[in-house]
């Protein structure tokens, strides 16, 4: 694996030069501000270009293809097969008015986080799709996924047929230099920071230009929440399916990403729910099982270490254990979300009776509300009860880490585009 690299190097006037290193177009270490120069200067296309979405069409197609037991990369991939494009398409023309058209925003510089490897592409094909220029900064910790996805972008990047395409996106990878970030910003009409609020707080010491702005996705927490009676009520197959679906909600990314569900709350009579809870988890349990999932040596000791400890400093009820693969901590308070959370399949689970009476536990930190067996008229009012506290995300178990372009309460089409106004009435 390569790792990032840097180099200070100076100009025929001792000016110091920044070197990064160039994954798309892959090749040799460049200085910044030609890369910087190059993406800024490369023909500029219109949202939604009939070129742009025949670049993420073939993506997703080399992709499904190439990507075969990568569940993640085949979930990108569905996302942004053709269908979706044109589909995409239709809905960003519905945000133009008469007097308003929107146009792409020019460079936008995303720094995604190293924990989730294909949010940088969920980002950037979404700003390709605007019509912007995009650089990206990569993590040096690349995994079997990103380089996967780097190969197909520069084997599409070599293609005559999306030359117009290729010139206007550079994905680099440098080590922790604030002077390269700091002229990246200073460059960017758009910054987009992906991680934990440490790290937006940091990029953020780096100046933007007056006329440019952040979109920032700090961190985030999810739960879900189910009908206890609902559940219940299900056969056996039928709460495996439930189960599964749970399953690739909280287990992809090592259950790290923002809308991965920590807490479970099952919404009912108390006894329903224990018993609801119990067949649930035994699913859950069944599922990982079948899916032939082994936990790290190093996360289950760490699981092990947090279900002994967390009784000790938290209110907490019974602890239990499904193997290396479900650890359940019943909650006695509702608000007491996971501290110190280690991932892999660690749950916290409460009983409430009504899915309004979480509203007060929600916090601007809480983003995707991941739901089984309410109405549509619960789930309303749940909204109106958080009155935008937090919970951005509302969506079916099962779904929680399929991306869209409303996320975090941004929609990202407008977030990525500006709107001009033309005004052609007579005085």
């Amino acid at each position: 694996m390569m790792h990032a690299k840097v180099k200070n190097t100076a100009d025929a006037q001792g000016v110091p030069k920044s070197m990064v290193q160039l994954s798309v177009p892959r090749g040799q270490d460049r200085e910044l501000s030609e890369v910087i120069d190059g993406v800024v200067h490369s023909e500029m296309l219109l949202p939604f270009d009939d070129i742009l979405i025949d670049f993420c069409a073939e993506f997703s197609r080399t992709l499904a293809k190439r990507a075969r037991g990568f569940s993640e990369l085949q979930a990108l991939a569905f996302w942004m097969r053709r269908a979706e494009l044109m589909r995409m398409r239709e809905d960003f023309r519905g945000l133009a008015t008469e007097r308003t058209v929107l146009m792409p925003r020019g460079l936008v510089v995303h720094i995604p986080p190293a924990n989730v490897d294909t949010i940088f592409i969920y980002s950037w094909l979404l700003s390709l799709l605007c019509g912007n220029s995009n650089i990206v900064r990569l993590s040096s910790r690349a995994t079997e996924q990103t380089e996967l996805m780097i190969d197909v972008i520069n084997e599409l990047g070599g293609n005559a047929r999306f030359s117009r395409v290729a010139g206007s996106t550079a994905m680099v990878k440098y080590g922790h230099d604030d002077a390269i970030t700091a002229q990246l910003s200073a460059r960017a009409d758009l910054r987009v920071i992906w991680g934990g609020d440490g790290t937006v707080q940091n990029i953020r010491r780096s100046p933007l230009s007056p006329h440019a702005t952040d979109l920032t996705f700090p961190d985030r927490v999810s739960l879900a929440a189910l009908n206890a009676a609902n559940a219940d009520a299900l056969g056996e197959d039928e709460l495996r399916d439930v189960a599964a679906r749970f399953y690739n909600d909280a287990y992809w990314f090592d259950q790290m990403g923002c809308s991965s569900p920590r807490m479970v709350v099952w919404v009912g009579e108390e006894g329903i729910a224990k018993r609801s809870s119990a067949r649930f988890f035994q699913a859950l349990y069944d599922v990982t099982v079948s899916k032939g999932l082994r936990v790290e040596t190093s996360a289950a000791l760490s699981k092990m270490t947090y279900g002994f400890s967390v009784p000790i400093t938290q209110n907490v009820g019974q602890v239990q254990s499904f193997g290396n693969q479900v650890l359940v901590i019943e909650n006695d308070d509702l608000e007491q979300m996971p501290t110190g959370f280690v991932g892999s399949g660690t749950f916290h689970s409460t009983v409430v009776g009504s899915l309004s009476e979480i509203a007060p536990m929600i916090t601007r930190r809480y983003q995707t509300l991941s739901h089984f067996g309410f109405t549509s008229e619960e789930l309303h009012e749940l909204i109106g009860r958080l009155a935008g506290r937090g919970v951005d995300r509302l969506v079916p178990i099962g779904q929680a880490l399929t991306f869209n372009r409303f996320w975090d309460g941004n929609d990202l089409f407008q977030a990525l585009t500006r709107y001009v106004y033309v005004d052609n009435s007579q005085s």
